[in-house]
Order: C-alpha cells, then sequence, then structure tokens
C-alpha cells in the first residue's frame, strides 16, 4: 500500500512541479554552498570535530569511511554517481560506491594539502550547478517518503503544506536547503528521545495561516530547539544551535 501511495504520489509531483531554471538552480547552488561551507573552496572538503563522517561539497554531503556508520544519512556516494552519470570527470582514484579513503579527522586534515584533497576540491567546485540539481531531485523525491512515514489523518495536510512551499520561490529554497541540511526525517534512526529534525516534523509543525516561508522557518527553528533539548550531553549540540536558527530563520528573506 505504502509504495502505490508513494509511486503516485512521486508520479503526480513530478508532473506538476515548478521546473527550475539553471539561473535559480545556480542561486540555489550558491546559497546553499554558503550556508554550509562560507562559500569557500576549503569548505567544499570539511570534516568537523567530533564527528565520524567526512563532510564535501556544497551541502556538506556526508561520506563515511569503509566500517563506519553512524545515525546520519550518506549522501556523498549518490553525489558521485550522479555526477558520473551526467558527464564529470572524476579523479581516477575516486570511484562511485567506494567509502571515504580517509579513515579518521586525524588522517583528513593531514591531507589537505594533498594531491587527492586538492583534485576533490577541484571536482566539488567545478560542479556546484550539478550538485545543485542534485540536492533539487532529493526535495523533489521527499514527498512519497513523508506521506508514507506519516499517519493517514496527517497525509493531506502534510501534502498541502508541501506544495505551498514548492510553489513559491522562497518555499522551494527552504525545502531544497532544509532536506539536505536535517534530512527527510523519517527514518527512526535520527531521532532524540523518540523525537525527530527532519523536514517531515518542520512541516507538521506549521501553521495554516501567514505566509509559507515564514511558517516553515518558524517551524523548522522549534523543531531545531527541541533536537538540542533531546540530543546527548557529550555532542555538545548547543553550541552549533545559534547557527543553525539563523539558517532557517533565513528562509523568511
Amino acid at each position: 500500500m505504502h509504495r502505490l501511495l508513494a509511486l503516485a504520489v512521486l508520479l503526480f509531483t513530478l508532473a506538476n512541479a515548478r521546473a527550475l531554471s539553471d539561473r535559480e538552480l545556480a542561486s540555489i547552488g550558491q546559497r546553499v554552498w554558503q550556508n554550509e561551507c562560507g562559500g569557500t573552496r576549503e569548505g567544499l572538503t570539511s570534516w568537523n570535530s567530533g564527528e565520524t563522517f567526512a563532510s564535501l561539497g556544497i551541502g556538506h554531503f556526508i561520506w563515511y569511511p569503509k566500517g563506519e556508520r553512524g545515525p546520519f544519512e550518506e549522501s556523498f556516494p549518490g553525489l558521485v554517481k550522479f555526477l558520473a552519470a551526467n558527464g564529470a570527470k572524476l579523479p581516477e582514484w575516486l570511484k562511485p560506491g567506494m567509502a571515504c579513503p580517509w579513515r579518521s579527522r586525524a588522517e583528513f586534515l593531514a591531507a589537505a594539502k594533498g594531491q587527492q584533497m586538492t583534485e576533490l576540491r577541484d571536482l566539488l567546485a567545478s560542479t556546484v550547478a550539478w550538485q545543485s540539481r542534485f540536492l533539487a531531485q532529493r526535495m523533489e523525491a521527499a514527498l512519497p517518503k513523508l506521506l508514507a512515514a506519516t499517519s493517514a489523518a496527517r497525509r493531506a495536510q502534510v501534502k498541502k503544506q508541501f506544495e505551498r512551499l514548492a510553489a513559491n520561490g522562497k518555499g522551494t529554497f527552504a525545502l531544497i536547503d532544509y532536506v539536505n541540511f536535517k534530512g527527510e526525517g523519517t527514518s527512526p534512526a535520527e531521532r532524540y528521545n523518540g523525537r525527530g529534525w527532519g523536514l517531515l516534523q518542520v512541516i507538521e509543525g506549521m501553521e495554516d495561516d501567514g505566509a509559507v516561508a515564514e511558517s516553515f522557518a518558524a517551524s523548522a527553528a522549534r523543531v531545531l530547539v527541541q533536537r538540542v533539548k533531546n540530543s546527548p550531553p557529550e555532542r555538545d549540540e548547543a553550541k552549533w544551535l545559534p547557527g543553525w536558527v539563523r539558517r532557517v530563520e533565513a528562509y523568511s528573506r
């Protein structure tokens, strides 16, 4: 039943989605790059303190080393496959489906000026438009996942709010940026104390009236505050909260 529902919604969404122009995608890519990497070339290859994965590209796509897994969805291998399928020239050592070759943050930082890292930054700096399109496709595919993960009583409301956002310029960016930033919110692994923090939770918390982008931004801020309250103390997520809130508040501008 869920598969049939997901297929029907996906076909409807793709048929009715507002097509994004190359100019819009370029603008979205630059904003995401600024949000995630400060708009810098160096920021395209990062490994945050306390994390067990590299964060790469304009969307800080997650890449786990071999044998390492965590609660967050890995997205960099999917980007590599997407770039290769669209004709991007990958470095010889970078193969679709491979694990991150650096096994720890220390190894990653030690290789910061090496040939592999330089080639990786060259690839990522030259494919911003394709990375933006990859992000947009993830947003377009999110709705069936959201509806399959929510109760029958709430599906119509979730679909309505998603479509309101997708029909609005600011709302479209909010969808694309947030689903990359904090995920769809449908994975049981992405929970603290049973509470998620992804796109589904934000949409479910939106108010019916008022401007759609403003409602989304306000709900996202509430969801992120709740995430930090529920987070394990050792992760010290409070240090990130001011930046997270500034980021989602910008969706309304």
